[in-house]
């Protein structure tokens, strides 16, 4: 069998380890517009910000792909899927035929055509080599300010490893607060406090609608209330979209992501697709749409290489789930962050003097979601009573008190928490 993989991030590795587990003979192709090994995303921050080693990137060892007998593509960017010949047009000109495909090429991150935005130091922030290209600009130019376009996850990281370089940083947020997506109005409040004592301007309910240049380099923007800011460096964090470029002009059917079936398989016979490019299940608001997280990917990747090994296993959907140190806070947030209506009660605790936040949302008894701020610990209790979806009625009054554990729990509820497959990374 032959199995061929777009992408080189977690749904690959997880489709990879998958499929070497049943199948130790199969050629697997790897191709990857990148020319780096499997490496951790979320770190570029902090690679970004010279706190951590090149080497430490890699979650994967070296020979990972020499014994996995994989063979790699790298730098290798495909330009066309051929789905009736089974085939892949390569930008190289080279064509690579295919049995099974798994497509793993993950988001693009959302740039306005906001005039201004082709000039130099304009960059966006989720590969290794968005951070290499910024480093070296901040070198040859020696920038001193930068503007970060998004309030939420990655322009908040991005934001952080700037001031950790001691550049002067504005972080300009379309809505009325910070990471709106993420949190409710009050964990943001704490967050935005932490970033403002460490010298980050926060501009809400405002965004860039033009980005001035000198020499063809930025040296400004202007703000919709016509505010100037003068920067020498933009950076667009505002979030990312399923790379869903591939299948416009094929059979293969999308929406806001790729279409998949519980195998994670598309609607073409031996072609899934995995991690941030598919829509799946949201089992909590009871939709189905892109939930962009790494975890998730992994397993999305282990199934999709499961089933194209001929083992069968189902994907059962998932929730958002965010896991994040913004400047020292650690963050968590599960599932649904804001709810109203009949049949939600809501629980909160509230710290100022020690800037701690905890929230829990139940809908009909059951915990639908959750917001961790400063205090994070026992968040994997939480969780995984939100994905057994336990009825907490009987002891929803003891869930925030600051000994609640496992062993808290009646105990007919606690198997229910030391069950499952594992966790993959």
């Amino acid at each position: 069998m032959n199995y061929t993989i777009i992408g080189n991030s977690a749904a690959a590795i997880g489709a990879v380890e998958a499929i070497r587990g049943h199948d130790r003979r199969g050629e697997i192709v790897v191709v990857s517009k990148e020319p780096h090994r499997v490496y951790s995303r979320p770190l570029i921050t902090y690679l970004l910000a010279g706190q951590i080693a090149e080497d430490h990137m890699f979650y994967r060892e070296k020979d990972f792909y020499r014994r996995k007998k994989i063979r790699t593509l790298l730098e290798n960017e495909v330009e066309a899927i051929q789905p009736k010949q089974r085939r892949l047009l390569l930008k190289s000109g080279e064509t690579l035929n295919f049995e099974q495909l798994l497509i793993a090429v993950g988001g693009s991150p959302i740039v306005p055509q906001v005039e201004g935005v082709h000039l130099k130091g304009v960059f966006t922030f989720m590969t290794w080599d968005d951070a290499e290209e910024m480093r070296r600009y901040m070198e040859e130019y020696s920038i001193e300010s930068v503007v970060v376009i998004g309030g939420g996850l990655i322009g908040l990281k991005a934001a952080e490893a700037f001031m950790g370089l001691g550049l002067q940083v504005t972080v300009v947020e379309l809505m009325d607060r910070i990471l709106s997506v993420t949190f409710d109005k009050r964990a943001s409040e704490i967050v935005e406090r932490q970033l403002k004592s460490r010298g980050i301007r926060l501009i809400t309910e405002n965004t860039v609608e033009k980005i001035l240049g000198n020499h063809n380099r930025v040296e400004g923007v202007i703000l919709k209330d016509q505010r100037g800011i003068n920067c020498q460096m933009v950076v667009f964090g505002i979030g990312v979209l399923p790379n869903i470029n591939l299948v416009k002009d094929t059979s293969i059917r999308f929406d806001k992501g790729i279409q998949v079936d519980d195998h994670m398989e598309t609607n073409i016979s031996g072609i899934y697709a995995a991690g941030d490019v598919v829509e799946i299940p949201d089992v909590l608001q009871e939709t189905v749409r892109p939930i962009a997280i790494w975890p998730n990917a992994y397993r999305q990747g282990w199934i999709a290489g499961s089933n194209m090994a001929g083992i069968p296993k189902r994907y059962e959907g998932s929730f958002a789930m965010n896991s994040i140190d913004i400047c020292g806070i650690p963050t968590i947030s599960v599932g649904m962050i804001q709810a109203s209506g009949n049949g939600f009660k809501i629980l909160q605790q509230l710290d100022r003097k020690k800037e701690s936040y905890r929230k829990i949302i139940l809908r009909d008894g059951v915990i639908v979601g959750a917001i961790f701020v400063g205090e994070i610990d026992r968040a994997g209790i939480y969780t995984g009573l939100i994905r057994e979806r336990i009825d907490v009625s009987g002891f929803k009054d003891i869930l925030l008190r600051e000994d609640f554990g496992l062993i808290s729990l009646p105990k007919e509820y606690r198997k229910h928490l030391v069950r499952g497959e594992g966790i993959f990374l």
